[in-house]
């Protein structure tokens, strides 16, 4: 896997300071998408063990509130076992940080078991997260009032709650 950039202290991704790591790749192509650049999977440095340090270093200070994964596309399937891997180590020496995820893709019909982006690794990797914001940004719908996404088609799920409740669950806080 390949990363765009990590982007500390990073306020604009959800809620408190967190890190943003911008993975590379997507086949999504939202037009007027702000990242083009990280459409390509060979964008940016390979992501190595240092890169998984230099993370986990930067969640470490108390008034970091989490981790942030965007892109790029997170849920492509050449990224998930990679992300999973990181996620897993975060939860284990930091398990008091929140992660965040963006995706262009579904939870519900893309991301679910028979879905087009369900790997061995998709259940697993959701299951780290605590907040999945989903759905392409639709420049049609962009609205610069909505906190934490760009258009109205996107929602922000609470995981944790969706996963026990068996039903889909949107985090209201951020309505």
């Amino acid at each position: 896997m390949y990363y765009g950039k990590i982007k500390e202290t990073d306020i604009s991704n959800g809620p408190g300071v967190r890190t943003s790591l911008y993975v590379s790749g997507c086949r999504n192509n939202c037009e007027m998408c702000f990242n083009k650049e990280t459409w390509d999977f060979k964008y940016g440095s390979p992501f190595t063990k240092e890169t998984v340090k230099t993370i986990i270093d930067s969640l470490r200070p108390d008034y970091v509130s989490g981790l942030t994964l965007l892109g790029g596309e997170p849920m492509e399937e050449e990224n998930q076992e990679t992300l999973l891997l990181l996620l897993r180590e975060i939860k284990h020496l930091l398990p008091n940080k929140n992660i965040w995820c963006y995706t262009g893709y579904s939870y519900d019909t893309d991301l679910t078991l028979g879905g087009k982006k369900h790997t061995i690794h998709t259940d697993s990797l959701i299951k780290c997260l605590d907040v999945l914001v989903d759905g392409r940004f639709v420049n049609a719908k962009k609205d610069i009032r909505l906190q934490f996404r760009g258009s109205s088609n996107q929602r922000i799920i609470a995981v944790k709650e969706t996963i026990s409740s068996g039903t889909l669950v949107i985090d209201k806080r951020f309505l």
